[in-house]
């Protein structure tokens, strides 16, 4: 499950916005927590560095606009339920829209956004990944991104690395 919770959190990374304090910041704290967490002043001075070509570049610009990416993960149970309470808190207050779920054997995943400046922008997003296997030792994760994240960019870059696609 690790595996699979760091393969997302590395392809929604470029998606990361804006650092401000947010309901999920108190497990930072926690000592059964893992947190990464990457601020904006990260991301401006990743945007100086403009070198990968054109992709590179592409990339360099959708990170500019963002302000946070946070990570929480958990292997302890009752910080996991904490977890749990606390998405469910925040979505009912956050106006944010359900984008998608997947639940298979091992996990249940939900994202969520809230919607950006148009149709082409989302200002945050929120994944929350909970365990299905291990009833006695549940893990969870908090993925948050903020900021102002362009869809259309990082549809583009996507579809250069989505293999047997179709699209380059």
């Amino acid at each position: 499950m690790k595996k699979i919770i760091f393969l997302i959190a590395i392809v929604i990374f470029p998606l990361a916005n804006y650092a401000q304090t947010s309901v999920f910041d108190k497990f930072e704290e926690m000592d059964d927590v893992t947190t990464v967490v990457v601020t904006q002043e990260a991301f401006k001075m990743l945007a100086k560095f403009k070198s990968g070509g054109e992709e590179g570049a592409e990339y360099f610009d959708m990170v500019k606009g963002l302000n946070s990416f946070k990570v929480f993960t958990t292997e302890n149970s009752g910080i996991a339920k904490q977890m749990s309470d606390v998405v469910s808190s925040y979505l009912k207050s956050a106006k944010l829209t359900e984008l998608m779920r997947v639940k298979d054997k091992d996990a249940k995943v939900k994202i969520y956004v809230r919607n950006g400046k148009d149709d082409n922008h989302v200002s945050e997003l929120l994944m929350f990944v909970s365990d299905m296997q291990n009833k006695a030792n549940q893990e969870a994760v908090i993925l948050s991104l903020t900021g102002d994240i362009d869809l259309n960019k990082i549809s583009k870059l996507t579809e250069a690395h989505i293999p047997n696609s179709g699209i380059k």
